[in-house]
């Protein structure tokens, strides 16, 4: 897979596009910049998305639902837990430190 170029190229280019003179093809402009014309024309439909000029899913969206569903499988593997030894696990969690706070019980203050 190659290399993608880096944002601010794209940008660039997308601007310049976007800008460009009445009878001036995209076919040109992507050639002028060493692209071919299907790649610019994914960049156009993704930067009108990103800026709310199309409807669609944006990259910052993408990666919060990425996120969630990360999420929500660690979710899954440790919600097979049995809710009993959970509860176990926090009553003697709770009887250790209450133990560690009393004053006097394996401390040397005075």
């Amino acid at each position: 897979m190659p290399k993608p170029y880096p944002r601010d190229f794209r940008e660039d280019v997308v601007r310049v596009a976007r800008s460009r003179e009445p009878g001036v093809l995209l076919k040109d402009i992507a050639a002028d910049f060493g692209i071919s014309e299907s790649c610019l024309a994914n960049w156009m439909k993704t930067a009108d998305v990103e800026d709310g000029l199309k409807p669609g899913t944006t990259a910052a969206e993408n990666a919060e639902l990425r996120e969630a569903k990360k999420r929500i499988r660690l979710l899954e593997q440790w919600g097979h837990l049995p809710l009993a030894g959970a509860n176990e696990v926090l009553r003697r969690a709770a009887a250790y430190l209450s133990q560690a706070n009393l004053p006097g019980k394996g401390s040397s203050h005075s």
